[in-house]
């Protein structure tokens, strides 16, 4: 299967989950921006923290976890290591989901 195979070294399979998850990132660095940007114009502050939410959660945690599969497959992250970096990128996550909570339930 094509999937299987593996290009310079590394499986097809890797490498498109790296292409996804570095694509996410990216893309959820734009949308926070647009969230920012949409924060500075109506002075919002339920606006900033969906801005700063939805970062956390797309940009910083898929960087996060793309930075951290590539020193995983490196071998430069040992066993112990890939745990702390598992339980960062899920606080992060979780983090990033508190402050989308509060920005929806946040009264003035």
């Amino acid at each position: 299967m094509v999937l299987e195979s593996t290009l310079y070294g590394y499986r097809i399979v890797a490498l498109i989950a790296g292409v996804f998850a570095a694509g996410s990132a990216a893309v959820g660095l734009y949308i926070g921006y647009l969230a920012l940007r949409s924060y500075y114009r109506h002075e919002d502050p339920s606006m900033r923290y969906l801005s700063i939410g939805l970062i956390l959660i797309t940009s910083v945690t898929y960087s996060l976890s793309f930075v951290g599969s590539i020193l995983i497959q490196l071998r430069l992250i040992s066993l112990p290591k890939q745990d702390v970096l598992w339980i960062v990128t899920h606080f992060i996550q979780f983090t990033g989901l508190i402050c989308i909570m509060y920005a929806l339930h946040r009264r003035d």
